[in-house]
C-alpha cells in the first residue's frame, strides 16, 4: 500500500514529527536519546516517529544520526 510521508518542524518545541500514511492512534516507544517511534496499537506497524531536540543535536554535534528503521521508497507518479 502506498503511503505519503509527512513532516511537521515545531521550532519553538525543537520537535520533528515524521508520519507515514494519515495520522491514526498509536502507542510511542523510546529507541534512543529523545527518539521516539510510534507503532499500530494492533499491528505493530510504524506509523511514523520523532525527535525531540532536533536543532540543537544537529547544531551541536553537526554529524548524521541514523534511526534503526529501514524503508521503501518511490516517487509518486
Amino acid at each position: 500500500m502506498e503511503k505519503t510521508v509527512n513532516f511537521f518542524y515545531d521550532k519553538k518545541g525543537d520537535i520533528l514529527d515524521i508520519t507515514i500514511g494519515k495520522s491514526q492512534p498509536a502507542i510511542s516507544q523510546e529507541i534512543g536519546d529523545d527518539i521516539l517511534i510510534r507503532r499500530h496499537p494492533a499491528t505493530n506497524e510504524i506509523l511514523g516517529f520523532t525527535i525531540l531536540n532536533f536543532e540543537l543535536r544537529f547544531t551541536k554535534t553537526k554529524k548524521p544520526y541514523s534511526i534503526p528503521i529501514t524503508a521503501n521508497f518511490q516517487l509518486q507518479k
